[in-house]
C-alpha cells in the first residue's frame, strides 16, 4: 500500500505568511483554532463580540431615561449624565467595589482582535475584525433605543433588571458555545491517555488547563502600554480616540439632554433618534470591513501572493475622517437652526458621522492588529484603554452645549 508524499515543509520565514494566504493546510495540533468550522468561529466570534457590545451597551443604557433620572433622584440632568462617563473610568481602574463591577464587565471589549488574529486568516481579518468593532460602537447607540421603550413602559429601573439578566445568560452561552481560541505555537497538547476516555465536547469545553506555562508577572498587566512608544499602534489609537469621542461619544450623549429641552421629546423619542446612529454604523461598515479586504486584494495579486505592507490599507481611513467631520459638523448647525422645531436634518449628520467612525475604527484598529499580530490581544487592551480615556474626559467638554441649540453651534 502506497503512501502519499509528505507536502515540504515551509521555512520558519514563510511559514506565517504561508498559513495566513491558506497557501498550506495548518496543521490540526499546531494551529487548531485556525481549522474550526465556518460555523463554530463564527458562533465564538459573536459571543465575544456581544460581550464587547454589553461594555457599552451597559454604560449607555440609561442615557434616554436621563431626565427621569434626574426628577427620581431630584438632580440636574448633567448630573444624571455623569453616570455614563464616569463608568468609562471605572472601566480602567480597580480600587473601589463599583470600579470592580465596571472590571468585570469590560475585558471583551479589549480581546476581540486577539480573538479574531487568533481565529481567521490574515486576508479575511478585516471584515471581522469590522464584526467585533461593529458590536463595541452599536452598543452606545442600541442601549438607548431599547431602553426608551422599557422606562417610558415600565420604569427606568428595570434597565438595570435587564442588563444584570442579559450578563446571566451570557455565562451560560459562553460555558457551551464559547471553547478557547488562546493557542500557543509550539505548545504540547495534552497527554493521549488523558484525552483518550473524553468526547470532543469535553476537550474543548470542559477541560480547563493553563495554556500559558510561563508565570504571572506584574509586567503582564502593563505590557500593553509600552505601545505607547511604538508609532504603528500610539498614533491609530489617538486618532480612533479622538473621532471616536466627536462622532460616537458627543452625539449620544447630548441628544439624549438636548432633545427634551427643545422638542419635549420622551424616553422612547429620545430613544428612537439614536436609529441614526445605528444605520450610518452599519453603512460605515460595508466600507471600513469588506471593502477594506477588497482594497488589499489587488495590491496583493501585485505582489504575486505576498501580503501587502499594512500601510496600504490606510488610504481608506482618509474616506472616514471626512465623514465625521463633515457629519458633526451637520449636527451642530442643523440643530442650531431647528430651533424648537424638530427636522430630520441633524440626524441626518449624526448618521454620516456614525458610518465615518466605523470607516476608520475598522481600518485603523486592523492595520495595528497587522503591526503586531502576535501581540494583537494588547495592541486591543492598549488602542480600548486610550480610547475609554477620551471617553471619559471628553464629556465633560460636550456636557456646556447642553441647555440650547445656540451653545450646541459654538462648539463648531
Amino acid at each position: 500500500m502506497s503512501h502519499p508524499e509528505k507536502e515540504p515543509t515551509p521555512s520558519s520565514a514563510n511559514l506565517e505568511e504561508a498559513i495566513q494566504t491558506r497557501e498550506i493546510q495548518a496543521d490540526n495540533i499546531r494551529f487548531r483554532p485556525y481549522n474550526w468550522s465556518q460555523k463554530k468561529k463564527a458562533t465564538n466570534l459573536f459571543l465575544v463580540a456581544f460581550h464587547a457590545m454589553m461594555a457599552t451597551f451597559t454604560a449607555a443604557a440609561i442615557m434616554a431615561a436621563f431626565v427621569n433620572i434626574a426628577q427620581d433622584l431630584e438632580i440636574e440632568v448633567q448630573t444624571a449624565s455623569y453616570l455614563t462617563s464616569l463608568f468609562v473610568l471605572h472601566s480602567n481602574l480597580n480600587h473601589t467595589p463599583p470600579c470592580a463591577f465596571a472590571v468585570h464587565i469590560c475585558p471583551a471589549a479589549a480581546i476581540g482582535s486577539g480573538v479574531v488574529a487568533e481565529t481567521f486568516f490574515k486576508n479575511e481579518r478585516a471584515h471581522y475584525m469590522g464584526i467585533w468593532t461593529i458590536f463595541v460602537t452599536l452598543g452606545v447607540p442600541v442601549a438607548p433605543f431599547i431602553f426608551g421603550f422599557v422606562a417610558l413602559r415600565v420604569g427606568y429601573r428595570w434597565i438595570y433588571y435587564i442588563l444584570a439578566i442579559t450578563n446571566g445568560v451570557q455565562l451560560v452561552l459562553y460555558f457551551f458555545f464559547g471553547p478557547e481560541s488562546r493557542y500557543i505555537r509550539g505548545s504540547q497538547p495534552p497527554r493521549p491517555e488523558d484525552e483518550k476516555n473524553k468526547s470532543d465536547f469535553k476537550k474543548q469545553y470542559m477541560s480547563f488547563r493553563r495554556i500559558d506555562k510561563n508565570p504571572m508577572t506584574w509586567y503582564d498587566f502593563v505590557e500593553p502600554l509600552v505601545y505607547a512608544a511604538r508609532p504603528c499602534v500610539m498614533l491609530p489609537a489617538v486618532a480612533y480616540a479622538m473621532e471616536f469621542l466627536w462622532t460616537s461619544i458627543m452625539t449620544t450623549v447630548e441628544i439624549p439632554q438636548l432633545f427634551p429641552e427643545l422638542f419635549g421629546f420622551n424616553t422612547q423619542q429620545n430613544g428612537l433618534q439614536m436609529i441614526s446612529v445605528i444605520v450610518g454604523t452599519i453603512v460605515g461598515e460595508q466600507i471600513g470591513g469588506r471593502m477594506s479586504d477588497v482594497w488589499m486584494s489587488p495590491r496583493r495579486k501585485k505582489l504575486g501572493g505576498r501580503s501587502p505592507e499594512p500601510e496600504y490599507r490606510l488610504w481608506l481611513s482618509f474616506f472616514g475622517f471626512l465623514l465625521c467631520i463633515f457629519g458633526v459638523i451637520i449636527f451642530l448647525v442643523q440643530l442650531y437652526s431647528a430651533g424648537h422645531s424638530w427636522n430630520v436634518t441633524p440626524l441626518v449628520g449624526v448618521g454620516i458621522a456614525a458610518a465615518g467612525n466605523q470607516v476608520v475604527t475598522t481600518v485603523l484598529v486592523t492595520y495595528a492588529v497587522d503591526c503586531y499580530r502576535q501581540d494583537a490581544s494588547s495592541v486591543g487592551v492598549f488602542i480600548t484603554f486610550v480610547r475609554q480615556m477620551w471617553g471619559f474626559i471628553g464629556p465633560f467638554c460636550c456636557y456646556d452645549i447642553r441647555g440650547a441649540s445656540s451653545k450646541a453651534a459654538d462648539c463648531i
